[in-house]
């Protein structure tokens, strides 16, 4: 079994260079006894880095991918053996702005929610800019200046972010818990929430800073409908 570490690292930024034993080689990834890389999932990108052997030969990964393994795709796996000891390096400028971002949609999707009862249903992550899919009863009541200066006031506020490891049972009873529709795809007794304070609180296996306050403000780029009551916007941060 893979030690998935990243699961239990919060703050979310700044991933150690790590070391690990090859366990699995394929034609095209290597499967690791244990890593601090994201797989790509929840419109999260997947990590990429550098895997490094003993004797000083580096290799590059791209985009992590999951599965009951996280996978680690690279051009010459071959030229590892199974049982070998190497260290790996992420991309931490790349990880950082995922994190931060992530962060960044949870805030803009409650708030979406606490503004108008507008409902996610779907985003896509980058390291600078993002979109967000949003449902409303009535996207002719949407306004992109309040929704961005509630987002950033927030942004601004050194508001803390938590991790908890909440039983299936805490989280579907809480009161204040988001999006649980999907829980029943979700492997595992216990799951993994993300808090930030007295903003949001649901469940989440993505990367997140531990304060917003070094979340750079975010500006709104545009929308497009999607259809009845869908609108996708468009955001980036403010470099």
């Amino acid at each position: 079994m893979q030690e998935k570490l990243h699961m239990t690292k919060h703050p979310g930024i700044n991933p150690p260079q790590f070391e690990a034993n090859v366990v699995g080689i394929s034609e095209s990834a290597l499967l690791l006894s244990e890593t601090y890389c994201y797989p790509r999932g929840g419109g999260q990108p997947g990590d990429t880095g550098k895997i490094i052997k003993t004797d000083g030969g580096i290799s590059e990964f791209s985009e992590v991918l999951p599965g009951e393994m996280i996978v680690h795709p690279i051009d010459d796996p071959f030229n590892f053996e199974i049982g070998e000891g190497i260290s790996c390096q992420i991309d931490t400028e790349r990880r950082n702005a995922h994190a931060m971002m992530h962060t960044s949609q949870h805030i803009v999707s409650a708030l979406a929610e606490d503004i108008w009862g507008a409902q996610t249903v779907g985003n896509q992550l980058g390291a600078i800019r993002s979109r967000i899919d949003l449902l409303f009863e009535n996207k002719e009541e949407f306004n992109p200046v309040e929704l961005v200066s509630a987002v950033n006031s927030v942004l601004s506020s050194s508001t803390p972010v938590n991790i908890h490891e909440w039983d299936r049972s805490t989280i579907l009873n809480h009161k204040l818990i988001r999006h649980t529709k999907f829980l029943h795809k979700i492997p595992g007794d216990n799951l993994r929430v993300v808090e930030i304070e007295g903003v949001d609180l649901c469940p989440c296996a993505g990367t997140h800073v531990s304060n917003t306050s070094i979340i750079p403000p975010l500006r709104y780029i545009g929308k497009k409908n999607k259809g009845k009551g869908r609108l996708r916007l468009a955001f980036e941060f403010e470099l």
